[in-house]
């Protein structure tokens, strides 16, 4: 699976993140501070690895900065982006299932690297859930 990964820094889980993602069989397109020459802001690097994902370019995609809000914020500003901002398996669960999400969001100050290996193996775990309710939420999210 291809797999746009942004961070505003390189801080935290963020190198650990690009190294996990490739050991687990993805190929990884790095953004922001991951990649000489990108503007680091996260805003410009949730963007453009959200900007993958909505062009097909990437999959999925994991947005962060060191809360993890802003990077959602962005992300979800992106046409055809669901991103979501998850602090553990649960969630990351959820929103897969619930929301059909595409893109994950991470805090690089509060997500450890134990935490992170249970966010990723629940998050690629997941599937969208075939409930004609959760779809009918995510066709009107697309739609608000």
């Amino acid at each position: 699976m291809r797999i746009a990964v942004a961070a505003d820094s390189t801080d935290g889980v963020a190198a650990v993140l690009v190294d996990e993602l490739g050991r687990r069989g993805h190929e990884v397109l790095v953004h922001g501070a991951l990649a000489a020459g990108d503007r680091a802001d996260w805003a410009w690097s949730a963007e453009a690895a959200a900007r993958d994902v909505a062009a097909g370019r990437a999959d999925q995609a994991v947005v962060c900065c060191w809360t993890g809000t802003g990077a959602s914020i962005a992300a979800n500003k992106v046409a055809g982006v669901r991103a979501a901002l998850c602090a553990d398996a649960y969630t990351a669960t959820g929103a897969r299932r619930w929301n059909d999400a595409n893109v994950l969001a991470l805090s690089l100050r509060t997500v450890s690297e134990p935490t992170l290996a249970e966010i990723l193996d629940a998050w690629f775990a997941g599937t969208p859930s075939s409930d004609p309710d959760d779809a009918a939420n995510v066709a009107h999210t697309a739609d608000i």
